[in-house]
């Protein structure tokens, strides 16, 4: 048996400008962190002929055309497995729709369960790469590249995309004391609320294509913030990194009419007069899980639980996908 996982993700700044739309033409900047929530994969041989598959569903095929998971369908064609005798059982901390990049860590903890089912060797940065291929290029979705990346190299990491495909990976210098802080500060809630994330980007990505200046001064200014952000990271400033994530909200809100709705309006104002420095809906929007900075964490979580909100505690992963069990 093979059993492999991978972190989902918080976005720290910049995102929305890792969409190809966007930096094709003006160089995406973005800041996410990897968390110990995991989506789980594992494989192994069964006496069966036909694939097994078990997810949400289950399916049982005689062939790869029959697969409707189009992630799992698309993964198994690039690497040229049949499924003949194979069962794939996928398991997750966090359901999908929610905003923590679910569906980047779900392909590269597959793919990374099939190349280590085929004794194939691949770089962390392959792995990213093929996730991609898979997601933007084979299932043709409107979403960004932060995701797949991100899971597979764990960690609080910079990515810059330049227009010629080149993505300058960084990981992001933070004193100890920061880095303790940063974890011990942010708080996460779930608003029972979930959405497609492609849904919600493709009102950006379509916008972006047609040079809608709205929307392009929009990503201009988050990536700016996004840079802002890493430096208050590497002198130590969560105060300012907080204040920034509430001006990133702001914008982020004015991107699709589906990004917010009143009931997360209302909780992100609660949060506000109770402690919170600064927040943001993490993710396309719409929905999945706010996030918060504050250094008074009980005031916070007080208010928030009393409205109704389940806090998800978090702690950040720094080893990205791997095998667990070979």
């Amino acid at each position: 048996m093979i059993i492999t996982r991978s972190p989902m993700r918080i976005s720290l700044g910049g995102g929305g400008t890792d969409l190809p739309s966007y930096y094709r033409k003006h160089t995406g900047f973005v800041i996410s962190a990897a968390i110990d929530k995991y989506v789980y994969i594992t494989i192994h041989k069964t006496f069966v002929k036909d694939l097994l598959i078990k997810y949400s569903k289950f399916e049982k095929v005689s062939h790869l055309d029959k697969i409707e998971h189009p992630i799992i369908r698309e993964c198994l064609k690039e690497l040229d497995i049949s499924g003949d005798y194979m069962e794939i059982t996928s398991l997750a901390d966090i359901p999908s729709g929610t905003g923590l990049g679910s569906s980047g860590s779900f392909t590269t903890a597959l793919l990374k369960a099939l190349y280590t089912h085929t004794n194939q060797i691949v770089t962390t940065r392959f792995l990213a790469e093929q996730a991609c291929k898979i997601e933007l290029e084979r299932l043709r979705e409107p979403i960004g590249k932060q995701d797949q990346y991100i899971a597979a190299f764990g960690g609080i990491t910079t990515f810059e995309f330049f227009s010629d495909g080149r993505i300058e990976i960084t990981p992001v210098r933070l004193s100890r004391e920061t880095l303790y802080n940063l974890e011990d500060n942010l708080v996460l809630f779930f608003t029972g609320y979930s959405r497609s994330a492609s849904s919600i980007l493709k009102e950006q990505d379509d916008k972006s294509k047609e040079n809608d200046e709205e929307m392009t001064n929009n990503l201009h200014f988050v990536k700016e913030l996004g840079k802002q952000s890493l430096k208050a990271f590497e002198t130590g400033d969560l105060i300012k990194f907080g204040k920034l994530m509430n001006v990133h909200w702001e914008h982020k809100k004015k991107r699709a009419n589906s990004m917010s709705n009143e009931k997360i309006d209302e909780w992100y104002e609660l949060a506000m007069k109770n402690g919170a420095v600064g927040g943001k809906l993490i993710g396309a929007g719409g929905g999945g899980f706010l996030m918060f900075y504050t250094e008074n964490k009980m005031k916070l979580r007080h208010a928030l639980m009393s409205a109704g909100l389940e806090e998800v505690r978090l702690k950040f992963d720094f080893e990205g996908t791997k095998v667990v069990v070979q």
